[in-house]
């Protein structure tokens, strides 16, 4: 019922910076927590940032102080400035949303970040 499309992401030296964004479409009228989570090769899949519609956020600590979550209501986006990024931050990044009284989770394709010299 949710489409959700990642863009932006690409490779990057150590120190430099990517802003991620994610679209919504389809039923967007009642989404609720939006969020980023990243999966690297041989890894589980874990959570990098969520945000409420009312920008409450919330940061793995792998990443807190680099790393900005936001949205965009009017839009149906959800952002993610990366800064200072790090080898290890080299992940797939997957957009996901939830909705208001429902327990189903939407994801998108992800989107590649490589952060290599």
């Amino acid at each position: 019922q949710v489409q959700l499309v990642e863009s932006g992401g690409g490779l990057v030296q150590p120190g430099g910076s990517l802003r991620l964004s994610c679209a919504a479409s389809g039923s967007v009228f009642t989404i609720n927590v939006m969020g980023w989570y990243r999966q690297a090769p041989g890894k589980q899949r874990e959570v990098v940032a969520t945000i409420t519609p009312y920008s409450t956020t919330n940061y793995a600590d792998s990443v807190k102080g680099r790393f900005t979550i936001s949205r965009d209501n009017a839009k149906n986006t959800v952002y993610l400035q990366m800064n200072s990024l790090k080898p290890e931050d080299t992940a797939v990044y997957y957009c996901n949303a939830g909705k208001y009284l429902s327990t189903v989770m939407y994801w998108g394709q992800g989107t590649q970040v490589t952060v290599s010299s």
